[in-house]
């Protein structure tokens, strides 16, 4: 099981987060994409925690769940490891080496860039092109991961009856996406630097886009479950009833100013946290956007709340604004989950590249 690599044949794109599954089907149209299934499923409140599974059944269940909802025929897979759970590094190769001969350097050399045992971890690289400073070598990204991260979610799809082809990294899905999808950037992106906020339910990460091109990423410990708790607390609702009421209303008329507000406030300090991170660690001092997205994202007004406190342009994540939708899907719901798909949808599309 490798990591980067790229098919021709499509995939499902299944993002396995700390509360839910996520599933996207694409087909290519012409130069575009068709979304031809989608579907989210539930997970139960300790199958994952903070993106590590600690349930292969009911993740595997709840990918079988997801399928069957999705009334897709599809049996490949992709899926993603969090950023997190993987060391990434760039070296430089020869530029006159083949790819086979390259894999055989890096498999000798590895044990001078990755702190584990060779035997414990899943290796691969992705060339990244010509090095600036050296026409004669090539910038290559090495990046690997304990086996036990890949092999649990390879092993949930299965238990699904899928069979996982391709295993990827979150914040490169966050990048391939926004490649393959370049109209929800400014200017398509292009010498435009776009701060992708990825608010989920235990983990909000951040992944810093220039010019296209992935650039900075990092993950702390914040998300709605948060919010979710303090609504546990202030009216003496279950954890499932309080995630509930959270999404679908019904809640006393104190709960916006009371409790919604207060999460509003924190999150956008903790996304003008994450950019001073990225600022004081790079030559960057501004980014052109925030793109918001992961299910905070659907809060009712958040990114105006944001812009406002931040005074960074703010919009919210629809990886499907410029993209056809299959007969089978429906578009509410589709549009309503939009937030929370980068990740599914750059799995997805890499499998049509």
């Amino acid at each position: 099981m490798f990591l980067f690599k790229r098919r021709q044949a499509p995939v499902l794109g299944i993002d396995i987060s700390s509360t839910s599954v996520k599933l996207l089907e694409l087909s290519r149209t012409g130069s575009g994409f068709r979304v031809e299934s989608h579907a989210v499923e539930p997970l139960p409140s300790e199958a994952v925690a903070e993106k590590v599974i600690q349930d292969v059944e009911a993740v595997g269940e709840a990918v079988r769940s997801a399928v069957k909802k999705a009334g897709t025929r599809v049996k490949d897979a992709a899926v993603a490891v969090p950023g997190s759970a993987v060391i990434t590094k760039v070296i430089t190769m020869p530029a006159t080496l083949g790819e086979e001969d390259m894999e055989a350097q890096i498999q000798i050399e590895a044990e001078q860039y990755i702190p584990y045992p060779l035997e414990e971890i899943n290796l691969d690289f992705e060339v990244l092109g010509p090095s600036d400073d050296n026409a004669e070598t090539v910038d290559v990204l090495l990046a690997a991961s304990k086996s036990e991260n890949v092999e649990m979610r390879s092993s949930a799809v299965a238990l699904a009856g899928l069979t996982a082809k391709a295993v990827d990294v979150e914040p490169y899905t966050i990048e391939h996406v926004c490649q393959a999808l370049p109209e929800m950037l400014p200017d398509g992106g292009i010498d435009r630097t776009v701060a992708v906020i990825d608010v989920g339910a235990t983990v909000t990460s951040l992944n810093v886009i220039n010019d296209r091109e992935l650039v900075y990423t990092r993950e702390q410990p914040f998300g709605g479950k948060q919010l979710t708790e303090e609504i546990m607390r202030r009216y003496g609702l279950s954890y499932e009833d309080a995630g509930r009421v959270k999404k679908q209303g019904g809640l006393p008329d104190n709960y916006e100013p009371e409790v919604l507000e207060p999460f509003k406030n924190t999150m956008a300090q903790q996304v003008s946290r994450f950019l001073q991170f990225f600022f004081s660690s790079s030559d960057f001092e501004s980014v052109d956007q925030i793109l918001l997205c992961g299910g905070c994202a659907t809060i009712d007004g958040i990114d105006e709340f944001i812009e406002s406190h931040i005074g960074t342009p703010t919009v919210i994540a629809n990886p499907f604004q410029e993209v056809a939708l299959g007969s089978r899907i429906n578009r509410q719901r589709l549009m309503a989950d939009a937030p929370s798909l980068m990740i599914a949808c750059g799995l997805a599309v890499r499998g049509l590249d």
